[in-house]
C-alpha cells in the first residue's frame, strides 16, 4: 500500500451516516410513487382523449357560467338513424379486465383495486424504512420517510388537484381521497416508529426527552400529528365535520412550523404541499359564484334549490358545494349533486341548475324548516303559486366530481339509485336522453337502451322527481331510444300518491342489481320482450341490446346498494365481459 493512500475502513466497521443514506431512500420512495402515478396517467390517455373530443375534459374548470345571449332552447327532435354497433376489441378487453377490481366486501368502502393500491403503498413505504437501516440504534430513516409522505398527503387531498384533470372526468378529489387518508396514516406510523425508538434510546442512555430544542420540537410535532389523526377518524368526521375541518387546517400549519424547528431536512418537503394547496385555493377562487336561487320545500323531507342564471360549466353527475345565506348559517357549505343536465341538452320543461337537499342532518333540517316557514308566510300574503318558491342568495363552489363513464360510448346503460342517490343518476339520465333523443346524437352516441331503477321507502317520495321523470320519459318516447323506469318501494304506505310516469313500473320489493343486469343484457328476457312490444321502436333494436356494444352501470346510494352493483359488474365482466363489449361502472359514494 502506498504511503499517501489512506486506509479503507471495512464496511462492517463504518458508522452509519443517516443524513447521507436516508435521504436517498426518500428519493427512492418518491420515484416509485411518481412512476406509478405516471403509469396511471398514461393508461388514462385514451379516455382523456375521448373526453377532450367530446368537450367533457375542461368542463367546469373555471366554474359554472351564464349565457347572456340565451333566449330559448332547442326543442326535442327525433334522433334519426342509430349508429352501427361498435367493434372495439381493445376497449372490450380493457373494460372486462378493469371490472375485476370492482369486487367489494360489505361494510367496507374500498374495492379490490383500491385495497391493492393501498397495500402496495404500505409495502413500499415499509421496505424503504426497514431496508439496510439500523432502526434500533438510529431510527432517523423512519423520520425521513414520514416527511416524504407530505407531498402525497396534499396532492390527493386538494379539491382542485392536477390529478383530477390528468386522470379525466369522474376522478375528482372524492375518488382520490382514500390515498390521502392512507398516506396520512402511514406518515403517523413512520413518525411513531421514529419517535418511539428515539425515546427508547434516550431512556437507555439517560438523556432528557424534553428540554433540548430538537427533542421538545419532535415531541410537539408528533403530538400535533396525533391530534390530526384522531380528529380524522370516521366517527369524528361524520358527526363533527366543521370541528374536524377546522382542526385539520389549523393543526397542520402548527405541524409545519414545529417540524421545521425539529429538523432542517423538513423544509424541502414543505414546499410541494404549499404549492398544491396554493393552486387549490387559486382555482377555488375562480370557481366561486354568488347566485340568486329559489327554494321549494316539497315536504318535510326534501328541499329543492333552483339556482338562477346557470346555463353551462358543469357535467351531469357533478356536484357543487352550496352555501345558502339564511338564519345566520352563512359559514356552512355542503356538497349537493346537480340533478339536471345543462339546459342546452336537458329534457326538462324548466331546465337549469337544480339541487336536491334531502333532510339528513342539522343543516338540511334547518334549510327545510326555514323554507317551509317562508312558504307559509308567502301563502298568508295570498301569493298565487301552487308551490311557493322562496328567494335566497347562495354561493357555489365547483363543480367537482362527475361520472368516469360516458354513457354515450355504450349501447346499454343501467342507472340504479337508492333514496337521495337519484340526484346523481337523474342528472345522467337527463343528459344521455337529451343527447340521443333531443340533439340527434351529436357525438355519435351509441346508447340504445336505458334501464333506470330507483329504490325508495315510501310511495310519496315518487312525487319529488315525478315531473322530471315524466319530461325525460316523454322525450325518449319520441325517439328510437328505449327507456324503462323501475321504482322499487320498500314500505307499504301512501299507495294513493303513485304518479303515472310513461313506461314505468312500481314494484313492492328491494332491487337486485344482478337481476337488473341480467334483464338488460339478455334480449330474450322479459324486459327485452317489452322492448319489442313498444310501438314505433326499431324491430332490430332488441338484437343489438347486449350484443357487443358494451354495458355501462352507474350506481348511487347506500353502501349496500353500491357494493351489490360493484360485485354484480365484477361477476358479469369475468363471465361475459368480452362478449358484451365490455362492462364499465361508476359508483357514487360521497362519504366523509
Amino acid at each position: 500500500m502506498s504511503a499517501d493512500t489512506p486506509p479503507v475502513i471495512p464496511s462492517s466497521l463504518q458508522i452509519y451516516n443517516s443524513y447521507v443514506e436516508d435521504p436517498k431512500w426518500q428519493t427512492k420512495f418518491t420515484v416509485v410513487w411518481c412512476s406509478v402515478l405516471g403509469l396511471a396517467v398514461v393508461t388514462s390517455l385514451p379516455s382523456l382523449v375521448l373526453s377532450l373530443r367530446s368537450g367533457r375534459l375542461f368542463k367546469g374548470l373555471l366554474g359554472v357560467s351564464e349565457d347572456l345571449q340565451r333566449r330559448g332552447y332547442t326543442t326535442p327532435t327525433n334522433d334519426g338513424v342509430l349508429p352501427p354497433p361498435s367493434s372495439r376489441k381493445i376497449s372490450k378487453f380493457w373494460f372486462s379486465l378493469l371490472s375485476v377490481r370492482q369486487w367489494s366486501l360489505p361494510f367496507f368502502e374500498l374495492n379490490a383495486g383500491q385495497i391493492f393500491i393501498l397495500a402496495s403503498y404500505l409495502a413500499v413505504t415499509l421496505v424503504c424504512i426497514i431496508q439496510d437501516a439500523p432502526l434500533v440504534s438510529n431510527p432517523n430513516r423512519a423520520g425521513f420517510l414520514a416527511l416524504a409522505q407530505l407531498p402525497v398527503v396534499f396532492l390527493f387531498a386538494t379539491k382542485n388537484s392536477i390529478l383530477s384533470l390528468l386522470l379525466g372526468p369522474g376522478n375528482g378529489y372524492e375518488k382520490l381521497n382514500f390515498i390521502h387518508r392512507m398516506a396520512g396514516r402511514v406518515m403517523f406510523l413512520a413518525a411513531g416508529i421514529h419517535g418511539s425508538l428515539w425515546i427508547r434510546n434516550h431512556l437507555e442512555y439517560g438523556l432528557p426527552i424534553l428540554g433540548p430544542q430538537k427533542e421538545t420540537s419532535g415531541v410537539a410535532s408528533f403530538t400535533l400529528l396525533c391530534i390530526i389523526v384522531l380528529s380524522s377518524l370516521r366517527p369524528v368526521r361524520r358527526l363533527f365535520y366543521e370541528f374536524f375541518f377546522l382542526v385539520h387546517v389549523l393543526i397542520f400549519v402548527a405541524f409545519f412550523i414545529t417540524v421545521c424547528y425539529h429538523t432542517i431536512y423538513a423544509s424541502p418537503w414543505i414546499f410541494p404541499p404549499l404549492a398544491f394547496y396554493g393552486a387549490d385555493l387559486l382555482l377555488r377562487m375562480l370557481r366561486y359564484r354568488f347566485k340568486d336561487a329559489t327554494l321549494i320545500a316539497q315536504d318535510e323531507f326534501i328541499t329543492m334549490v333552483h339556482v338562477n342564471d346557470c346555463d353551462d360549466g358543469w357535467l351531469a353527475g357533478q356536484h357543487v358545494r352550496l352555501r345558502v345565506f339564511f338564519s345566520g348559517r352563512v359559514l356552512e357549505s355542503h356538497p349537493l349533486t346537480i340533478l339536471s343536465a345543462p339546459p342546452s341538452r336537458s329534457c326538462l320543461s324548466n331546465p337549469g341548475m337544480i339541487l336536491g337537499a334531502r333532510v339528513n342532518g342539522d343543516w338540511t333540517r334547518a334549510l327545510n324548516d326555514f323554507t317551509r316557514k317562508e312558504q307559509e308566510r308567502l301563502r298568508a300574503l295570498d301569493v298565487p303559486m301552487e308551490n311557493v318558491s322562496v328567494p335566497a342568495l347562495v354561493m357555489l363552489d365547483g363543480p367537482y366530481g362527475g361520472s368516469s363513464v360516458d354513457l354515450g360510448q355504450f349501447e346499454s346503460a343501467l342507472l340504479v339509485a337508492g333514496g337521495s342517490g337519484i340526484t346523481f343518476t337523474l342528472g345522467l339520465l337527463d343528459d344521455i336522453v337529451g343527447r340521443c333523443a333531443k340533439l340527434g346524437r351529436p357525438g355519435g352516441e351509441r346508447t340504445r337502451r336505458i334501464e333506470f331503477a330507483w329504490c325508495i321507502r315510501s310511495f310519496g317520495h315518487i312525487a319529488w322527481f315525478a315531473p322530471m321523470l315524466m319530461d325525460i320519459a316523454n322525450t325518449a318516447s319520441r325517439s328510437s331510444l328505449y327507456l324503462h323506469i323501475s321504482i322499487f318501494v320498500t314500505c307499504l304506505c301512501d299507495t294513493e300518491s303513485i304518479v303515472h310516469i310513461p313506461n314505468c313500473d312500481v314494484i313492492m320489493a328491494r332491487p337486485k342489481v344482478d337481476g337488473l343486469l341480467w334483464d338488460l343484457t339478455n334480449p330474450a328476457s322479459s324486459s327485452a320482450s317489452s322492448v319489442e312490444e313498444q310501438a314505433e321502436k326499431s324491430t332490430t333494436q332488441s338484437d343489438w341490446v347486449g350484443r357487443g356494444g358494451g354495458v355501462a352501470v352507474c350506481a348511487s346510494g347506500p353502501e349496500s346498494l353500491t357494493t351489490a352493483a360493484q360485485n354484480a359488474v365484477a361477476r358479469l365482466g369475468l363471465s361475459r365481459g368480452i362478449e358484451l363489449g365490455g362492462v364499465a361502472i361508476h359508483v357514487e359514494r360521497f362519504s366523509l
